[in-house]
């Protein structure tokens, strides 16, 4: 393995990470080689490039461990009330790094690996990242684990294992096609199982009466096992658990089989059972009622909610009640936030657990549920809400099916109540819908049994209110909230960009890692001729390196002078990836017209994964791959204009892309994106944002100003006024030459000369069937854009913009958004003591 000298000096310089004593130095390079010896079984002579990184990565655990063990000693002996965090998804990506970050021996380890010979970037590189996640709702939940740890809260992920991650995205013949995202093929050095705390998930049976209660008998056994993986919060020494469900199947095997001597079927037939977390469904925004999803819904929330029970009946306080009435303080104990509706099935397990095994009345029960339970919504789009068939739930859950019964038939009580003889509004209301197949809308039922609903932006926020879940605001105004998301300082900035964040600490200082609202003292720096130079230097290297690795990686030579446009995010219509496309043809068509014009270079990056059903998605990349041939290839384009599909985005990517970036586009129609989070990171690595007033974009141009921000298009009211006129493609297609002429060029195939119809089915959306209105914001987008190539000529007025980004990105801590759920919706109070190291306290009992 090589090792750079200059890249080694330069990262033991860099004042954020830490001072690599020569005691510390000494240990991680003995814990090293233990490692490599006793658990890799490995010397250094037969040793891989894998084995190193293994061989770290134990040697970093070994000191996370003793912390993770006497911060959930700490939380036994302080009993504060819990915090139980469920999501489907966490896209974390890698382990390695942020953990030697938030721990405070990244520098140790940089020079023990230099004295061992082994290039740290290297066996970072080797690390797979966690296929656990697909989109910003799982990385938001990784953002949160990171902030609740940060912030000393006692609280816990809950998700599910999933054995292989969406799929490996690989561009072929400019397709999309999906490879098996094997994550775990070599092991994972950040989990620890625990088949100690295994527990019974029951499916199908039927439901029994007994005396005056219910009983769910005859019923499918899975087993869920447990695996912890440690969450360490920045320099204060606490260890959060994420705990990840995997299906086991029971250990007893089918009698019959072995009575007939079909010993082999009986062993086969356990592998149905652990399908169940086998792989992870793609997010597509488009719901699908398949039964293996819900059976992975139910499976979490049942595992978690036994868990969660257990650890609150074992609780210092709790522990010697040894009845029911030990539940009276279940919801001073215990808060549950479901992240989406995946996990909206706690709510009619915990009444079932609450009800039919605890033996509490109804009314007792539902109390304490609602009281504990709350619920984050991600989306308003109406086809991306969870409606489960009945006929599914009655076969799969027939006991939660009954209590759905219940609980829509009391909430419907409590309409009529309010609203008499309003009969519409009851159906509407309902968590039953009936017109057609019979369905339970599970955003009805996370309102219902939850005593806090909230948005992920302020504009979103409102949308839920006046539009969306209008009936029950009206019905429960006090229950919704906003709770604008954030993304957390210490992967999006000191991990990914440690220049940067050198250059901000040397001016003001390190608090800011934990309260980025001191990147604020940085505005009286924005028209700093000095600190603008160091900003563009930064930013000079990242853009370097990024056109290194897709020169070595794509084969594409880029050209670093020119504006680095990315929009990277799942490919989605919403999205609207196909907006940025109409642009590069235009920009293609501006070059085509007068080659010897001035033009500002560009290039134009474009990543993110459709899902493998959705055809348009998949169009569209074919699509940006087919206009990046003829873009590159041609001689009177050159260096003006590149356009190039990242493959395979993921957390990893990001981290490379996002320092680099100058423009970040987030383009979606205004009130289709709940809030975004890309556009967050964009911002605080000082690219600027060309977008819409969606989402959290909103609250982005009003803390930064909108003199820092290129905002176009429609507003959220003008798409609603447009909707409600009535939108005709066909009038702006005619009205804008520049525009029709690019429509035309899809429709016609000239980027598919060989299959002239190839992209008809997109020209066809845009001016047929487009519900996202592309052709009436296409010209307030040109015209945004052209600003922006104006704008990049004038270096000192964009390094001005690009430094008031930075300095007006603190609000979208995650750190910020985690303090307002604790305090509004979960009733506990962030606490920033430090625990003590362990070479600080005694040793662990």
């Amino acid at each position: 393995m090589s090792v750079l000298k200059s890249d080694i000096d330069k990262r033991k310089q860099i004042s954020v990470r830490g001072i690599a004593d020569v005691e510390n130095v000494t240990t991680v390079k003995k814990y090293f080689n233990r490692h490599l010896h006793f658990t890799l079984v490995k010397d250094r002579n037969v040793a891989t490039p894998r084995d190193y990184y293994f061989a770290l990565a134990y040697a970093v655990r070994d000191n996370l461990v003793s912390r993770w063990i006497r911060t959930q000693q700490h939380y036994f002996e302080t009993d504060p009330k819990r915090v139980y965090y469920l999501s489907l998804e966490y896209f974390m990506g890698r382990s390695l790094q942020n953990t030697m970050i938030n721990l405070g021996i990244q520098s140790a380890i940089d020079e023990a690996m230099y004295q061992l010979g082994l290039d740290i970037e290297e066996l970072e590189a080797i690390e797979e990242d966690a296929g656990l996640g697909n989109g910003g709702l799982g990385r938001l939940a990784a953002c949160f684990l990171d902030s609740m740890a940060t912030l000393g809260l006692a609280a816990y992920g809950y998700g599910i294992r999933y054995e292989y991650g969406i799929f490996a995205q690989k561009i072929k013949n400019g397709e999309q096609t999906e490879e098996p995202d094997d994550w775990l093929r070599y092991g994972n050095p950040w989990e620890k199982a625990r088949p100690e705390y295994m527990i019974p998930v029951n499916f199908y049976g039927r439901v029994e009466e007994i005396g005056k209660g219910k009983k769910w008998v005859d019923t499918q056994v899975v087993f869920a096992m447990p695996y912890d993986n440690p969450i360490p919060g920045y320099g204060n020494n606490v260890v959060n658990t994420m705990r990840l469900w995997s299906a086991k199947s029971p250990v007893d095997f089918n009698l019959k089989f072995f009575n007939d001597g079909d010993y082999i079927q009986a062993v086969l037939d356990r592998n149905l059972a652990e399908n169940i977390t086998r792989v992870l469904y793609p997010n597509d925004n488009k719901f699908e009622g398949k039964e293996l999803r819900l059976k992975q819904e139910y499976f979490m929330c049942a595992a978690t909610l036994q868990d969660i029970i257990r650890r609150f009946r074992t609780s210092k306080s709790i522990a010697e009640i040894k009845d029911k009435s030990a539940f009276d303080k279940f919801s001073d104990k215990v808060a549950i936030q479901l992240n989406d509706t995946h996990p909206s099935l706690a709510i009619p397990e915990l009444l079932r657990v609450l009800v039919d095994v605890e033996g509490l009345s109804w009314e007792k029960a539902w109390d304490i549920t609602v009281k504990t339970c709350a619920y984050t919504n991600h989306t308003v789009l109406p086809e991306a809400l969870e409606r489960w068939p009945v006929s599914l739930l009655e076969n799969l859950l027939p006991r939660h099916m009954e209590i759905i019964y219940q609980i829509n038939y009391l909430h419907l009580q409590n309409v009529l109540a309010k609203f008499p003889d309003d009969m519409d509004r009851m159906r509407r209301m309902s968590l039953i819908e009936e017109d057609g197949d019979k369905r339970v809308n599970m955003a009805h039922l996370s309102i219902v049994g939850s005593h806090v609903v909230n948005g992920v932006a302020f504009i979103h926020s409102e949308i839920i209110k006046n539009d969306i879940f209008r009936d029950f605001y009206q019905l429960t105004p006090e229950k919704f909230q906003n709770k604008t998301n954030g993304i957390t300082p210490r992967r999006w900035l000191l991990l990914c960009n440690p220049s940067l964040a050198d250059v901000i600490a040397e001016k003001i200082g390190e608090g800011w890692i934990i309260h980025l609202e001191q990147l604020a003292q940085l505005k009286q720096y924005a028209k700093d001729p000095a600190f603008q130079r160091e900003i563009a230097k930064v930013k000079q290297e990242n853009k370097m390196k990024l056109a290194q690795y897709l020169e070595k990686e794509h084969n594409v030579k880029i050209n670093p002078g020119s504006i680095f446009d990315m929009q990277v995010k799942r490919i989605h219509e919403y999205k609207r990836q196909l907006l940025n496309a109409l642009h590069i043809i235009t920009l293609y068509n501006r070059i085509k017209k007068n080659p010897k014009a001035k033009f500002t270079p560009r290039t134009i990056m474009i990543g993110g994964k459709a899902a493998p059903g959705y055809y348009t998605a998949k169009k569209i990349i074919k699509l940006i791959c087919s206009i990046s041939k003829v873009v590159n290839s041609d001689p009177d384009v050159g260096d003006k204009l590149k356009v190039i599909f990242l493959e395979n985005y993921r957390v990893t990517l990001a981290e490379l892309i996002i320092p680099a970036a100058d423009l970040s586009e987030q383009i979606s129609t205004a009130g289709t994106e709940a809030s975004g989070t890309g556009n967050m990171k964009f911002m605080l690595n000082g690219a600027l944002t060309i977008g819409t007033l969606d989402g959290a974009n909103v609250e982005m141009a009003e803390e930064m100003g909108n003199e820092n921000i290129f905002i176009f298009g429609m507003t959220e009211r003008e798409v609603e006024a447009l909707k409600k006129k009535g939108y005709d493609a066909n009038s702006y297609y005619n009205s804008n030459p520049e525009l029709k002429l690019v429509v035309d060029q899809i429709s016609n195939g000239f980027f598919s000369p060989d299959n002239p119809d190839e992209f008809k089915d997109l020209s066809d959306i845009l001016l047929k069937w487009d519900r996202f209105f592309l052709l009436a914001d296409y010209e307030a987008y040109i015209k945004a854009q052209d600003l922006v190539n104006e704008t990049y000529l004038n270096q000192t007025k964009w390094l001005e913009m690009a430094i008031m980004n930075i300095a007006s990105s603190g609000k979208f801590s995650s750190d910020r958004t985690i303090t307002e759920y604790a305090r509004e919706i979960w009733g506990v109070e962030p606490s920033y003591e430090k625990l003590p190291a362990p070479h600080e306290s005694a040793d662990i009992q």
